[in-house]
C-alpha cells in the first residue's frame, strides 16, 4: 500500500470557494446568505466563518469547497528558491508570499483556518522541540498574520506497523474548529478535543495526562515537560477501545460538528494483506457528545461487513426545514443517509437510524454477464473516499479507491436525500460515468460542479444535468480537491503544480505554478489569502507592496 505516501484527504480526500455577489437570500435550511445561484452554506447549528475564514474541511457542513467570502486572490506570485541542496526555502527570493511554514517530509492533512490560527497536520520530520525526537505525528497551530508557531501537539506512532499507522505518515486529518475548541482524529484512532489556546492559558479540560501522552515512546515512555508551546487536549476518545475498530493504514478523516455532536468516520477497514476485515460488526462512522466526549450512537447498518478497503470518508450534513441528516460515503460504494438522533436496540446499544442507501456505483461495475467483477480491477467497483457535497438540496460525489490501486472506471452521481430505503433508483437524480476514479470532493458554484479525478482531469459540469462542459488535463495525478475561490478553480497535483482555471462554462487556463514538491492536499482560502500546502511547506500567498 501507499510506500512513503498517503492518501489524504481530505483525503481525503483535501479546497475553497469565492463569491462577490450583494444582498441575502434564504439557503436551502432558511438561513440568510450572501445573494447567488449558489445556496449551500453552514447550516444553523454551525458558527459562521467570521469575515472569510475557513474553518473545517469543506468551509461548511455542506462541505462545499468554495469561500464566498475569501476576498480577492493573487495569482501572480512564486514560491521561491531552496537554499543550495536543503529542503529550506529563501523567503527572499519569493514573490507575493506573506510567510512560508515548513512542515514535515510528509503533510496529507488539509489547512483550517479560524480566529486568527491556521491548524495543519504532518510528520515530525522537521521536529521543532529537541524532546520530540524520530517518527511522530503532529498538529501545528500557526499564527494566522505572521506564520509562526503558537503551540503544537505532538503524538507517538501507535506501533502497529505499516498496518494501522503507516510509517512516517503524519496527522492526515483537517481539523474543524467552533469557539475555542478543535476536533480532529489522530493516528492513534483517537477522537480528539483540544484548546484553540493551547498549554498557553493552563492545562484545561479532564484531560490531564498531555505529559505521559506526549512523552510515550510506542505505548510506555516517560513523560516530556509540558511548556506554553503544546497543545492542550481537553478530552479524547479512543475509537480501537471504545468501538473495537481496526484502522488500516492511517486513521484519517474530519470530523463534522453538527449541533451539540461530531459525526466521525473510523476508517475501519481491512488487514495488511487485504484478505479479511479484522473487525467485520464495528462501526465505521460514530456519533460523540461535543462537549464531553461520550460515545452517543454508531451506525449499524453493516457496512464493515461490505467493505472493500477502508473508510475515510468525512461526513456531511444535510439540513431543511423538514430534515437533518448525517451524510456519509460508504466504505461498500453506497451512499448512506442518518437521522440524528440515534434510537436503542434490543441489545440496548445506541444505533443511527438508516434514511436512505443509494448505491453510487453503475450495475456493470459490479456485475458482468451474470459474474461478480473484482474490486480493484480497473472496470470493477469503487467505494467512496471523496467528501459528499450538498448544495441546493441534493448530494453530489464521485467514488474511487486508494490511489495506490491506480487508475479505473468511476462514477460521479447526483442524488436526492429526501428518497428514503433503498433509493439507487428512486434518489437518482444524475450519473456522469466518464469521469475515472476520484478521491476528489467536488466544488459547486452557480450551478457548475467542478472536481478533478485521480488520474489529473478537472471537470466541469452542469449541477442540475451532469452535462460536461469542459475536461482539463493537468499530466499528473490528484489526490486533492478543487478549490474555487476569487473566479478561480485552484488544483494542485503529485508532479507539484497548481494549476488555475477561470469559473464558468468555457475553460480558460489562467495559470501553472510549480510548487516544487509534490501537492496531496488542497488549495484553501481565508480572509484574502490563498494557502498551499505541498508535502514539505504551508505558503500564504497574498499580493505584497
Amino acid at each position: 500500500m501507499f510506500e512513503t505516501r498517503m492518501k489524504y484527504l481530505a483525503l481525503a480526500s483535501f479546497t475553497v470557494f469565492s463569491m462577490g455577489a450583494c444582498g441575502e437570500v434564504p439557503n436551502a435550511a432558511g438561513e440568510a446568505q450572501p445573494a447567488s445561484n449558489e445556496t449551500p452554506v453552514a447550516s444553523t447549528n454551525t458558527k459562521a466563518a467570521p469575515s472569510g475564514d475557513w474553518p473545517m474541511w469543506g468551509h461548511s457542513t455542506s462541505r462545499n469547497m468554495y469561500n464566498p467570502n475569501s476576498g480577492s486572490l493573487t495569482i501572480d506570485f512564486y514560491p521561491g528558491d531552496f537554499i543550495g541542496a536543503s529542503d529550506e526555502i529563501d523567503p527572499e527570493t519569493s514573490t507575493n508570499v506573506k510567510w512560508i511554514a515548513k512542515l514535515g517530509s510528509q503533510s496529507y492533512g488539509n489547512a483550517t483556518i479560524a480566529d486568527g490560527r491556521v491548524y495543519v497536520g504532518t510528520n515530525n520530520d522537521a521536529p521543532r522541540f529537541d524532546k520530540y525526537k524520530g517518527d511522530r505525528c503532529v498538529l501545528n497551530c500557526f499564527d494566522e498574520e505572521t506564520g509562526e508557531l503558537i503551540w503544537q501537539i505532538n503524538f507517538p506512532k501507535l506501533g502497529t506497523g505499516k498496518v494501522s499507522d503507516w510509517e512516517f505518515l503524519g496527522i492526515c486529518s483537517s481539523p474543524a474548529v467552533e469557539g475555542d475548541r478543535v476536533y480532529f482524529v489522530s493516528n492513534l484512532c483517537q477522537v480528539i478535543c483540544a484548546d484553540v489556546n493551547g498549554m498557553a492559558d493552563g492545562n484545561d479540560g479532564p484531560f490531564q495526562d498531555e505529559a505521559m501522552l506526549f512523552g510515550a515512546k510506542i505505548k510506555v515512555g516517560p513523560p516530556v515537560e509540558l511548556g506554553p508551546k503544546d497543545g492542550d487536549i481537553i478530552w479524547t476518545l479512543n475509537m480501537i477501545d471504545e468501538c473495537g475498530v481496526f484502522p488500516h493504514n492511517i486513521t484519517s478523516s474530519a470530523v463534522l460538528v453538527a449541533d451539540d455532536k461530531l459525526w466521525v468516520t473510523t476508517s475501519n477497514g481491512v488487514d495488511y494483506g487485504h484478505v479479511e476485515t479484522p473487525a467485520p460488526f464495528a462501526p465505521c462512522l460514530i456519533q460523540v457528545d461535543k462537549k464531553t466526549g461520550k460515545l452517543l450512537g454508531e451506525e449499524s447498518s453493516g457496512l464493515s461487513e461490505r467493505i472493500f478497503h477502508c473508510n475515510w470518508t468525512s461526513p456531511t450534513w444535510f439540513e431543511t426545514d423538514d430534515s437533518k441528516l448525517g451524510i456519509f460515503g460508504g466504505p461498500d460504494g453506497w451512499v448512506y443517509g442518518f437521522r440524528p438522533d440515534p434510537k436503542e436496540n434490543e441489545e440496548g446499544y445506541a444505533i443511527l437510524d438508516e434514511a436512505f442507501r443509494f448505491d453510487a456505483n453503475p450495475a456493470i461495475y459490479r456485475e458482468r454477464d451474470g459474474k461478480p467483477v473484482r474490486y480493484v480491477t480497473v472496470a470493477g467497483p469503487s467505494e467512496v473516499i471523496a467528501t459528499p457535497v450538498v448544495y441546493k438540496n441534493r448530494v453530489y460525489v464521485p467514488i474511487g479507491q486508494d490511489p495506490e490501486h491506480g487508475e479505473g472506471a468511476g462514477n460521479l452521481v447526483c442524488i436526492d436525500p429526501t428518497k428514503t430505503g433503498n433509493s439507487t433508483e428512486s434518489g437518482m437524480v444524475w450519473q456522469f460515468d466518464q469521469i475515472n476514479r476520484s478521491v476528489s470532493t467536488p466544488s459547486i458554484v452557480d450551478d457548475l460542479v467542478y472536481v478533478a479525478d485521480y488520474s489529473g482531469f478537472v471537470y466541469c459540469l452542469d449541477a442540475d444535468t451532469g452535462e460536461l462542459y469542459w475536461k482539463h488535463d493537468t499530466m499528473s495525478h490528484i489526490w486533492g480537491s478543487t478549490l474555487v475561490a476569487d473566479g478561480k478553480v485552484f488544483i494542485g497535483n503529485e508532479d507539484g503544480y497548481l494549476t488555475i482555471l477561470k469559473t464558468g462554462k468555457e475553460k480558460e487556463l489562467l495559470g501553472e505554478i510549480d510548487m516544487m514538491s509534490p501537492i496531496y492536499s488542497s488549495p484553501v482560502a481565508a480572509n484574502g489569502v490563498l494557502y498551499v500546502q505541498t508535502h514539505t511547506h504551508l505558503f500564504a500567498i497574498k499580493e505584497t507592496p
